[in-house]
């Protein structure tokens, strides 16, 4: 109840979302319930997707996006088009990291769609895979103890701020990651690990963010899918060049 009524709009309000803002949208659980809080709480959300034509984001975020009854724009990202951004996202950044070129490379695309509908910044749900355990390698270190999971929490958090920053600065957008805010880290790391991942077994993981979700409204079905990270969910990773 505390998250659903005071942590995320409280994470959502910091902000200071300004104007016509674009979500970052997938149809998976966090940005659907990013989407539906920025609506609840008045705000002018258009949902923008991007990705190859008939990756799962595509699809699927057509789906979610009837449930929710907001503005929905996609993207279908042509090879001759990808080729030339990936180039351009290789030359600037130094980071050797695959991930981060994916990542950029997505938010290069979201970028152009906002650009396109006159949409003056970007918000994304980027923060609640790392802190409640969304990623599978969770699942895949439960059994090594809480140290090394709370070891690899942070390194991912860090990870994930320094990565959305240069993406910020290479695309040159206004980007509004709320749920990586300090306040936000810091009451999610209050958050018990059993809320999160609950054994070696667990496929579903994010339990709190998940059961949050459906509280809100939002349906059972959506709230408790599995999905594939951006870059698979896309389809970009699939295409980057040898």
């Amino acid at each position: 109840t505390t998250l659903i009524y005071e942590i995320f709009p409280r994470a959502v309000h910091a902000c200071n979302v300004a104007g016509w803002g674009g979500v970052a949208f997938s149809g998976g659980v966090d940005s659907t319930m990013l989407a539906h809080l920025c609506n609840t709480m008045k705000h002018d959300v258009t949902l923008l997707t991007v990705g190859f034509d008939n990756s799962h984001d595509v699809w699927y975020s057509r789906e979610v996006s009837c449930v929710l009854g907001l503005p929905h724009y996609t993207h279908i990202i042509q090879k001759n088009e990808f080729y030339s951004v990936y180039d351009i996202i290789n030359d600037k950044i130094d980071e050797k990291s695959l991930s981060w070129r994916e990542n950029c490379t997505a938010f290069y695309f979201v970028h152009k769609l906002a650009e396109k509908y006159n949409l003056n910044t970007i918000i994304t749900a980027n923060g609640i895979d790392e802190l409640y355990c969304g990623y599978d390698v969770y699942r895949r270190i439960y059994d090594k103890g809480v140290d090394v999971i709370l070891s690899v929490m942070s390194d991912k958090i860090k990870n994930e701020i320094t990565m959305l920053h240069t993406i910020s600065k290479i695309c040159n957008i206004t980007m509004h990651n709320p749920f990586l805010g300090r306040d936000f880290i810091d009451y999610s790391l209050t958050v018990p690990l059993y809320e999160k991942v609950r054994g070696s077994d667990d496929y579903i993981r994010k339990h709190i963010v998940r059961a949050a979700a459906e509280q809100m409204g939002l349906p059972h079905k959506i709230c408790y899918k599995r999905k594939k990270s951006l870059q698979y969910g896309t389809r970009i990773h699939h295409n980057i060049p040898l």
